[in-house]
């Protein structure tokens, strides 16, 4: 094909040479365009003799790739990567880029392991490994749909697994991932857009109309969960026992969610309420919260409180409130049963004696130990004393009569009943013995191995069998979860409290301002299997950040202040600007802000030296300024004489009112004006940005413990951030809608459930409307800041509880403090932050 009329002969020269190596017409065109890069290609294909067949058009392409990038390295350098190229070590463009980046910091000689390494020399995946690695991020990350396509191609080619897989492969594979998620993409629309979501609440917590399940129904209608037996469908001793089970439940679904009190939930909780409760939904079934209230030493009221309140907050309503120490007569009596017909035994053995029993640390020949042969009556009579509190804890334990021959530890003489003598919150000291240890239940793998125990225990007493089902536990990389660890953060100073934001409990995730719907969503989108779930923690935020992207209203927010006074208006200018608070979701309204000759920006928008590449404010630059009539041009500015530091920016308004055009800018940045009548703008006392509270991802193997990874920087604590004078608006707003949306489920809950309105035990936790609700509900974007939420524990404004029709504002005694919820992106700075 010849050449354009009029291209230079030199080009066309250019363009056969090219197309000699094995570039087709249109690439040698494309590579010809840039005289600086085709002058190195043409070197880099004489010098290396690449012509004649040499390599093949894709190699071709990655040798005109370098021909952009190479002039940055020396020729030793250039011919390096020419040859990783001919003999096929580099076989992408991106490995290229790479290779170019590691020589220009490295020049030669260089370790070849080190650049294959850098370089993804060698990199391989199969296909399965990259479905399961795309269909993984996809189920805990892109909760959006088809909506989030371009965001999940590019968060999973930044992932380092994946980082030299091809870009089309990554594409076709996010592609049928969420065919398979999501169901296939709406072609009807010519420019494949899917249909606008309904307006989104500013209320995140989930409502008595807007069930949190309503993402999540296949979860539970396929895999794991879809193949779980029907009611009355497992296996009994008798007949009898399925008909009275059946007879008894109608039928339905019945599940418990069983917390210990003694401790607050944490993250992998959240799993295990959604699992149990939203099966029980799905299924028009019902689930108990059932207090696991049998270690009265650890158990205090404010964990039952915060226990129902989270459940409520996460978008569910218990069927009742039930307690194991509801059942300690009849876990007694059958106790004693078990006991008569000689499948127990009461045993003085030690934990030491017990464990050389079971064959100690070498796992010798297992023993049984002298109690266990001893006489019916007798051990009725010692379960007796136990009973009365003629022993003292570790002096006597009624244990089960198992298997010593089993190869399944769970039936080895476990421990039914031991003696305590704290006395109980409930039962007071009616009791000095205390149990160790429904349709469906479901519990995490570790109780696989305790299946045998308790399917054999329930058949030893002619009782139903529920059907225990096992799924895999869900842990966050980077944070730890345990109870006894997390009290140690607390008590030594470490954190705030178990609520600190960079803690993974559920009340610090709540005081962080990560709404409640995000967390279900995240958690429905990893799916149900016995596998456990071991997620990093930038893939939380990022499923956060995918919730909170069309559902809360976005905001000017200048976190470091900056002054600038506009020298060509005058005092008194006012213009007041209309503007929207989404601009994808018209109905969260918008906002009426002022603009006047007193300005600030953000102080990192602002630098004295000027580059090619910087497109913010600097002296004699023009940058404009978000949805405000006009840009503006710096001229001049004021320093601090002590430090030198920029104080005051003067600067010109391109209103064209001095005869000259206005300069058009090629960049805009976030301001906030100052105007005393308006109340603007927001002055922020506190903005706390949370980092990561450990700095490696598995803080448990830290030497000499965990306690030495914490990050002593984890907490940012900015003062005087401005936010535009809208904010009051919102937040009155969100938190009054909360308030009477919380009002209306409670009522709702109450109506539905005599149990949780006039509970049988007065130390049964209310069922209130304020668990449901907190400052927390005030949510925004800070525009190309972050996403920001109230403090629900040390923020304090008032107009939140005045009347509708009381303007919102700041009052005497407020103290405003921001939590930053997640940022926009993940922070390079701050590893998952």
């Amino acid at each position: 094909m010849a050449p354009p009329k009029g291209t230079p002969p030199e080009t066309t020269a250019y363009v056969d040479l090219f197309k000699s190596i094995g570039l087709t017409q249109a690439k040698a065109s494309e590579a010809a365009k840039s005289a600086k890069s085709a002058a190195l290609l043409q070197v880099l294909i004489r010098r290396h003799a690449l012509t004649g067949g040499r390599i093949d058009e894709k190699q071709a392409s990655l040798v005109a790739a370098l021909a952009v990038q190479g002039a940055k390295i020396g020729e030793d350098e250039q011919g390096y990567i020419v040859n990783a190229i001919v003999d096929d070590r580099l076989k992408t463009t991106d490995q290229v880029n790479a290779a170019v980046k590691f020589l220009g910091a490295h020049p030669l000689p260089v370790d070849d392991a080190q650049f294959d390494h850098e370089c993804g020399v060698g990199f391989s995946i199969t296909p399965e490994e990259l479905s399961n690695a795309v269909s993984d991020y996809v189920y805990s990350s892109a909760v959006m749909g088809w909506a989030s396509m371009g965001a999940a191609i590019t968060a999973l080619r930044n992932t380092p697994e994946l980082r030299w897989v091809n870009p089309l492969e990554i594409k076709n594979t996010v592609e049928s991932a969420l065919a398979v998620r999501f169901g296939a993409k709406d072609v009807s629309n010519p420019k494949n857009k899917e249909a606008k979501p309904a307006k989104p609440t500013e209320i995140e917590t989930p409502s008595a109309s807007t069930s949190p399940l309503s993402n999540s129904r296949s979860v539970f209608a396929e895999g794991f969960l879809g193949k779980l037996h029907k009611p009355g469908g497992n296996p009994q001793v008798t007949p009898a026992l399925h008909d009275a089970h059946l007879k008894a439940t109608g039928g339905l679904v019945y599940t418990r969610f069983p917390p210990e009190p003694n401790g607050y939930l944490h993250i992998g909780h959240s799993k295990a309420i959604f699992i149990n409760f939203g099966y029980a939904a799905h299924h028009d079934g019902r689930c108990y919260l059932r207090y696991d209230d049998t270690n009265p030493e650890a158990e205090e009221a404010v964990y039952f409180e915060s226990i129902l309140e989270t459940v409520r907050w996460l978008g569910f309503e218990p069927w009742k409130i039930t307690y194991s120490s509801d059942y300690f007569d009849e876990l007694y009596n059958l106790a004693v049963e078990l006991t008569r017909r000689d499948k127990a035994y009461v045993c003085h053995c030690t934990g030491e004696e017990i464990h050389a029993h079971r064959g100690g640390e070498d796992g010798g020949v297992r023993t049984a130990c002298a109690h266990r042969t001893r006489p019916i009556e007798e051990s009725l009579l010692e379960f007796e004393n136990m009973k009365l509190g003629k022993y003292k804890p570790g002096e006597a334990i009624l244990r089960m009569k198992q298997d010593l021959d089993d190869p399944n530890p769970q039936m080895w003489d476990l421990i039914a009943y031991r003696v305590l003598l704290a006395p109980h919150h409930r039962t007071g000291d009616k009791w000095k013995i205390y149990p160790t240890n429904i349709s469906h239940s479901l519990c995490t793998v570790e109780f696989i191995a305790s299946r045998q125990s308790y399917d054999w225990l329930c058949d030893a007493v002619d009782v139903y069998k529920p059907r225990q089902s096992e799924y895999g536990r869900l842990a966050l990389q980077g944070t730890i979860t345990s109870k006894r660890k997390l009290l140690a953060l607390v008590k030594e100073g470490y954190v705030l409290g178990w609520d600190d934001p960079r803690l993974y409990t559920l009340i610090a995730l709540r005081r962080r301002g990560v709404p409640a719907g995000a967390i279900i969503s995240f958690v429905g989108g990893l799916g149900v299997s016995t596998a456990g779930t071991n997620i990093q923690l930038v893939r939380f935020d990022q499923a956060v950040r995918s919730y909170l992207e069309t559902s809360v209203p976005r905001l000017l927010m200048v976190l470091k202040p900056l002054k600038v006074t506009l020298r060509n208006v005058p005092e008194d200018y006012v213009v007041f600007v209309e503007k929207g608070l989404h601009p994808k979701v018209p109905a969260l309204g918008t906002a009426r802000l002022p603009f006047t000759r007193t300005l600030y920006i953000d102080r990192d928008d602002f630098r004295l030296e000027d580059s090619p590449d910087y497109f913010r404010l600097a002296p004699g630059k023009t940058v404009g300024l978000f949805q405000a009539p006009h840009p503006i041009t710096c001229t001049s500015y004021k320093t601090d004489p002590s430090t030198g530091d920029v104080t005051e920016l003067i600067c010109h308004l391109e209103d064209g009112t001095d005869g000259n055009a206005p300069k058009k800018p090629k960049a805009f940045i976030q301001w906030v004006a100052e105007h005393a009548d308006s109340g603007s703008p927001v002055r922020v006392d506190e903005t706390r940005i949370f980092h990561r509270l450990f700095k490696s991802d598995n803080p448990l193997a830290t030497v000499p413990n965990y306690k030495a990874d914490i990050d002593p920087n984890s907490l940012e604590t900015v003062e005087g951030a401005l936010v535009e004078v809208g904010f009051w608006t919102l937040a009155k707003r969100a938190y009054r809608e909360a308030a009477r949306e919380s009002t209306e489920r409670t009522r709702r809950a109450l109506a539905e459930n005599e149990t949780l309105a006039t509970p049988a035990d007065p130390d049964t936790p209310a069922v209130t409307s304020a668990q449901l609700v907190g400052k927390e509900c005030v949510r925004f974007q800070g525009l190309r800041v972050a996403y920001f939420a109230l403090d629900n524990k040390d923020a304090r404004i008032a107009c939140l509880d005045e009347a509708d029709d009381v303007p919102a504002g700041r009052r005497q005694g407020d103290f405003l403090i921001l939590n930053r919820i997640v940022s926009l992106k993940e922070d390079s700075g701050k590893a998952g932050a």
